[in-house]
This record gives C-alpha cells, structure tokens and sequence, in this order.
C-alpha cells in the first residue's frame, strides 16, 4: 500500500511537517523543487500509490505557486481519470495562528474531489480544555488535515512538537485509512 507525500517548503517549516507525515505513515517523500518542479518518476510513484498526501506552506491565502504549478499539472492525470479512488490528505502551516490554512486544505480538497478522490481528515479532538498547551496535539482544532504554527521569526528547529506529533499521528491516520480502503482481495 504505497502512500506518498508531495509537498513544498519555503523555509523548511513544511519540509519537518511532511517528514513527520511520511514518518506516520510510512510514505514516500518527495519535495517539489523552489521552481516548482518534481524529480524525475514522480508521475510514475504518484499513479502507483494507493493514498496522495498534499502539503504546502500557506501563503497569502493558499498553497505556494510552487504547490500550484504541480496541481496544474496533474491535468493529465485527471483527464484520464487516474488517480479516481485514491485516498488523498493535506497539511499546511502558516505563521499566524489561523493564518487562512484552512483555505490551503481547502484547494487540496478539492483538487482531490476533481481527481474523484477519496478524503482522510485528521480524525482528531481538538486540545480545547483550559489546560490545554501549545504542545498539545491539534492545538489549533483542525479536522481537515493538520496544521502546524510557527512565528515568522522562528527556524524550522523552533517548530512546537505539539504540531510535528499532530502531522506524525495525521500520517498514521492515513496509513490506516489506505490500509482499510485498499485491501486487495
């Protein structure tokens, strides 16, 4: 049950929070490059896998160009109809606490949804008690994909672990998804 994680990173902050999905659940990682381009069998892993994880920075209200031009792209595969019943997922991160992501999970929603996809949510509470910490997991309450939120001034080593377990335990949420969707009989 092949599942890959297609992602970009501006400033290293997505390329830990896909790590820490592929990590979950035992994926593929492949980066869309900063001119917005794939490595070389990209297209072949992607029509071989059984689940699709998006992930892209969200800047300005979306996904980066980078991620746009790859989902541009996929034109071909939708025109025939390729990726039809995969298992597809996001995530995102911003600087802001809210900072639009749910808009990024929304474009890779329904770039899914165009592909004739299937969609794995977070599956997750949200950490809303009173004692709840900025270390806890889904701190933010997001249940179409997760989402992580790291100050504009902070490095990528700064990341609050609360958000790279939320994407660690997201990909064993599509792991597991793919495993019941995708059995072979």
């Amino acid at each position: 049950m092949p599942i890959v994680v297609i992602y970009h990173s501006g400033y290293g902050h997505t390329q830990r929070q896909a790590q820490a999905v592929a990590d979950g659940a035992g994926a593929r990682l492949v980066a869309i490059d900063a001119d917005g381009n794939l490595p070389e069998g990209t297209w072949e892993e992607l029509q071989a896998a059984d689940a699709i994880v998006f992930g892209s920075p969200t800047y300005m209200g979306g996904p980066s160009w980078q991620f746009k031009k790859f989902a541009d792209a996929t034109s071909k595969a939708w025109f025939a109809g390729a990726w039809r019943d995969k298992l597809f997922a996001g995530f995102t991160s911003s600087a802001s606490v809210i900072g639009d992501k749910t808009a990024t999970l929304n474009y890779f929603f329904t770039l899914a949804m165009q592909h004739g996809g299937v969609w794995v949510g977070t599956g997750m509470l949200p950490a809303n008690a009173k004692a709840a910490t900025r270390n806890d997991l889904n701190w933010a309450g997001v249940w179409s994909g997760a989402a992580a939120t790291t100050p504009i001034d902070a490095s990528a080593a700064e990341m609050a672990q609360g958000d790279l377990g939320f994407a660690f335990e997201f990909g064993r949420r599509v792991a597991q998804a793919a495993a019941r969707w995708c059995r072979k009989e």
